[in-house]
């Protein structure tokens, strides 16, 4: 079914380029506007060096961790992403079965193809619920009501999206949820028949946190009413650990911080939103700074590989989480693939620590 092998999550995504349609490679891969702050982000994580220190003993190497108090098999997990089910029916599992196996946390998107409930279980309770403020907030409190009664304990919010950003590559492919079928979309499943055919068979992949009754999603509606006053009233009504996800300055933080969130994870959307915003591992030091050398700094975007992961954790980062790169592996050889893909960056993180003397991720 699926054929190659993977040793970098570059030869995910170049299967993952033949075998997906366009519309959702681009839905998937695509970053705003003209895409800059996409390569922004790339230009400046290679721009990072470590530098290596020799004749120390790492012939034992701890990659393990804690979050809030437990225990993380690695320090990286799942970012939030929506509509993980295009990528290969199932996707959404397959990530909560990771999750569970590795024991690291799966962030579970507003807008997942699989419902939170399922999704938890199936993690095995590694998951987190993250949230979109949209609207009048209503509904998004609701959600977080209902994240609760699911047995969530760390809710995300994420604030980088006060409007939809403007992604041309989806816009060109006419890419909507649901999804509606004009010539071009079309010719685009014709041309990809394994992938249409799976689809077709499995169900069209759909935002399932609102196929319930009194819950309803609108990709496009405005979340700009959001505010510190969102803030503090979720703040208010969510006693479980509090994670804002956007966040590329300092001064934003600290105040975030004396808001009594639990944690920050520093963002640009992986520059799907802002296409001259920063890079966060330029901010990321920045950011540490401010808050001091205790507070939980999490952190996403452009991460390509353990070397990128050893980086964002050697410039003030306690965690950080993988997005795109992991639905590429699923595209390209399913399951299978997402678990190698797992393993590659495991080893290149290990055999970056060795290089730079380092036996444990305690000392940054």
């Amino acid at each position: 079914m699926f054929g190659g092998t993977i040793h970098s999550a570059e030869d995910a995504r170049r299967m993952a380029k033949r075998r997906l349609p366009w519309m959702v490679f681009d839905y998937i891969d695509g970053a705003a506007g003209g895409e800059a702050g996409a390569r922004r982000n790339r230009a400046d994580l290679d721009s990072v060096t470590l530098t290596p220190r020799i004749l120390r003993d790492v012939s034992e190497r701890l990659l393990a961790t804690s979050l809030f108090g437990a225990p993380a098999g690695m320090p990286f997990g799942i970012a939030p992403m929506g509509m993980c089910n295009l990528s290969a029916p199932g996707a959404d599992l397959m990530l909560a079965r990771l999750a569970a196996q590795k024991h690291v946390p799966l962030g579970v998107s507003t807008v997942a193809s699989t419902s939170m409930e399922e999704m938890i279980e199936v993690a095995d309770g590694n998951a987190w619920f993250q949230l979109y403020f949209s609207g009048n907030g209503e509904g998004s409190f609701k959600l977080a009501e209902r994240a609760k009664r699911a047995g969530y304990k760390t809710l995300v919010l994420t604030v980088d999206v006060p409007e939809v950003g403007w992604r041309p590559r989806e816009l060109r492919n006419g890419f909507t949820m649901p999804f509606r079928i004009g010539p071009r979309q079309f010719t685009d499943f014709a041309l990809h028949p394994r992938w249409s055919l799976k689809t077709l068979f499995a169900g069209r992949p759909d935002m399932a946190n609102f196929a319930m009754p009194g819950f309803a999603f609108d990709r496009t509606e405005s979340r700009a009413k959001a505010s510190w006053e969102t803030l503090r009233a979720l703040r208010d009504r969510w006693q479980g650990n509090l994670v804002v996800k956007g966040v590329l300055g300092a001064e934003d933080a600290l105040l975030l911080k004396q808001y009594g969130v639990d944690a920050v994870q520093v963002s640009n959307h992986g520059a799907r939103q802002l296409e001259s915003a920063p890079s966060p591992i330029q901010a990321l030091p920045r950011i540490r700074q401010e808050l001091g050398g205790d507070f939980p700094i999490f952190f996403d975007s452009g991460i390509r590989s353990g070397e990128d992961i050893l980086k964002a954790l050697v410039s003030g980062a306690d965690f950080v989480f993988l997005g795109r790169i992991l639905q590429f592996a699923i595209a390209a050889r399913g399951e299978a693939g997402l678990h190698q893909l797992w393993d590659v960056l495991g080893k290149e993180l290990s055999i970056a620590m060795a290089m730079l003397g380092k036996t444990n991720l305690l000392d940054k």
